[in-house]
């Protein structure tokens, strides 16, 4: 019998990419899953299966968050998935874009624990996302290593203020979602090759090989502080 079945799993994030594999494996472990982001009727498009609930939030506002957990009441876990893109050199960075992927990623999952770490049982648990760029740095990724390295700082802390409620970080590498497009397909394919040659695992990463992970931390129930680094050996090498 799955851990997973008859829970209810709060998942922050856009209704594709990591957050939909994530919303899906959960749904397909038998869990009750809300998903959430600024956007409630796209998500609500996105599925059709009356397990999966969309809401509205806003992590940047302490008030939205707080409403979000009074509607909901009782949650077993939570998972935050959001991000604000932040790229960009040192020289070209503005204060308010840094701010914004800041408070998005790791003053979001703060208030999330903070509102919903009362309302959940004590063997449920929050999955927090990290990444890559803080265990190796990239030029023109500054911003998003520094938010990256605070979301494991966050995710440690908590485990032991919130404990036994287990939290727990995830960090992927490089995964095909659509978050590369922006380069374009010439610049996307020179990258997933490079890392291809490169990385120990020999390919690209799928939003389904970072849900299984998800899913791994949600039910593991003597995993807690710890970061899964989901990225082939990218930062290995």
């Amino acid at each position: 019998m799955s851990a997973l079945l008859d829970r209810t799993v709060l998942v922050v994030g856009r209704g594709s990419g990591i957050a939909r594999a994530t919303t899906l494996a959960a749904r397909a472990a038998g869990a009750k899953v809300v998903v959430a982001s600024r956007d409630a009727a796209a998500l609500d498009e996105a599925y059709d299966d009356p397990g999966i609930v969309a809401e509205s939030v806003d992590l940047t506002e302490e008030s939205s968050v707080e409403s979000l957990a009074e509607r909901l009441g009782h949650v077993d876990h939570v998972v935050s998935t959001a991000s604000a893109r932040a790229r960009g050199t040192v020289d070209a960075l503005k204060p308010e874009v840094v701010m914004a992927s800041f408070n998005t990623k790791v003053v979001g999952p703060i208030l999330l624990a903070k509102h919903f770490a009362g309302r959940m049982p004590e063997d449920g648990s929050f999955v927090l996302f990290s990444g890559a760029t803080a265990d190796k740095p990239t030029v023109g990724m500054l911003a998003v290593a520094a938010t990256n390295g605070a979301v494991d700082a966050v995710a440690r802390s908590l485990s032991v203020e919130l404990a036994p409620i287990r939290v727990n970080s995830i960090s992927p590498g490089t995964i095909d979602t659509g978050a590369y497009d922006a380069l374009g397909e010439q610049k996307k394919a020179e990258l997933y090759e490079q890392r291809r040659t490169h990385v120990p695992a020999h390919r690209v990463g799928t939003s389904d090989d970072v849900a299984d992970a998800v899913v791994f931390a949600l039910t593991n129930t003597f995993l807690t502080g710890v970061c899964l680094h989901v990225d082939g050996g990218e930062t290995l090498v």
